[in-house]
């Protein structure tokens, strides 16, 4: 249980960090925008390219991995039935879809892999299909959805490619793909600006929770409770059934399977949401309600399948 722990502490201590810092005002009154910007156009870009760079991309031809794909899908598609069903609106449906499925495989999911799992490289399928899969594709809705959606066909068909966070996934796979080697003139750098993704955006979301009620409250306590219940039960429970009864897993593969879709929701989803100006307030209480239902449901898991 040492990983789950270890790994949700980490992430309280920045958290709680931020939050001092948004309660002293050390940054002014746009340090969480600033942060949010910096994440979004600068430092995740650099972190996925030289992630991806540097990756096996055969792990993406594998059971595990298919799973993975077919819970979130699951997970996403029962909640997109209800927004639309409620009219929850598009750009706000496709937060809470992301934050029902799309999980922290990142700076949660590596320490969880190394001390639960004991493999760090077990996450690597889940992070490629997110950023190679996921991510462009709500990225895009989001983009077609409000501003983006206007201006010629052409430019809507590209827009993949103008998002910072898809072009860099993107690049870092086709350099993984065609073997090229990164000169270090280029990579350490981008390695370094990389380095402040995860910091900025746990810094970011600290400092969001200055002065904000409780998580549950007001409008959007529907949208939120559904997506944590998603996240939390729904989706683990759906890559259990699959992995066990359709793929026929067994022993480490189907811990593996269920302990990565039982990783509560990504905090980069606050920036997907605070870059777009949509479901800010449901990306932020669902990530910290998942936050803490998981570290139980994890523990469990651990215990029945481990």
């Amino acid at each position: 249980m040492q990983g789950v722990l270890t790994g949700f502490a980490v992430i309280a201590v920045v958290i709680l960090v931020g939050y001092g810092i948004g309660r002293r005002g050390h940054l002014g009154e746009h340090g969480r925008e600033v942060l949010t910007k910096l994440a979004f156009h600068v430092a995740s870009p650099a972190l996925l390219f030289t992630t991806l760079a540097g990756t096996d991309l055969s792990v993406i031809f594998s059971s595990r991995l298919l799973v993975t794909a077919l819970s979130t899908a699951a997970a996403a598609g029962v909640f997109v039935a209800v927004g639309a069903a409620r009219g929850w609106g598009v750009g706000r449906t496709t937060i809470g879809a992301l934050c029902s499925s799309y999980v922290n495989s990142g700076n949660l999911g590596i320490p969880i892999a190394v001390y639960v799992l004991g493999d760090a490289s077990l996450v690597a399928p889940v992070l490629l299909f997110q950023l190679v899969g996921v991510t462009p594709v709500a990225l895009t809705i989001l983009d077609l959805s409000g501003g983006g959606a206007k201006g010629p066909l052409w430019r809507r068909l590209i827009t993949p490619l103008r998002n910072p966070i898809a072009a860099g996934s993107l690049a870092g796979v086709l350099v993984s793909a065609t073997g090229v080697r990164v000169p270090a003139p280029v990579l350490d750098p981008l390695t370094l600006i990389g380095g402040m993704s995860v910091p900025a955006v746990l810094l970011a979301f600290g400092i969001s929770l200055c002065g904000s009620t409780l998580p549950g409250r007001g409008p959007d306590r529907g949208p939120v409770l559904l997506s944590v219940a998603l996240k939390s039960l729904g989706q683990p429970a759906a890559a259990w059934a699959l992995a066990a009864g359709v793929f026929g897993l067994r022993g480490a593969p189907l811990l593996d399977v269920v302990v990565t879709s039982a990783l509560p929701a990504a905090q980069n989803l606050y920036t997907y949401a605070s870059r777009y100006g949509v479901g800010e307030r449901l990306a932020r209480d669902s990530i910290l309600l998942s936050t803490v239902v998981s570290v139980p449901v994890l523990v469990a898991v651990a215990a029945v399948l481990g």
